[in-house]
């Protein structure tokens, strides 16, 4: 499954999803990491210490997903910035030799 816009695609189908019971705005690209990272933590007791190589590369997709996202509108706002002219203050008459 191939999300719009994102150089990434879904791993994680939607029945494991709600199998899992991740929650909505957590089905992102990057849920097929925080299934295990999850399980992990309900087994580890939410120690922190623990799950940390899961939860690494949790949080490394979801950086990737953000610094795309971040590229991404900066090179929007440049072709917008491209198409818009800068407003002359003289009058285009005036400027007639």
């Amino acid at each position: 499954m191939e999300v719009e816009g994102s150089s990434k695609k879904m791993i994680a189908t939607q029945a494991e999803m709600v199998e899992a019971k991740v929650p909505i705005p957590y089905r992102d690209q990057c849920a097929h990491l925080l299934i295990p990272l999850n399980k992990c933590r309900q087994a580890e007791l939410y120690l922190p210490w623990k799950c940390e190589t899961e939860r690494h590369s949790y949080e490394k997709c979801e950086y990737e997903l953000v610094m795309e996202r971040m590229l991404k509108m900066q090179k929007i706002r440049e072709q917008e910035a491209k198409l818009k002219r800068p407003i002359s203050l003289i009058p285009n008459t005036a400027n007639a030799s």
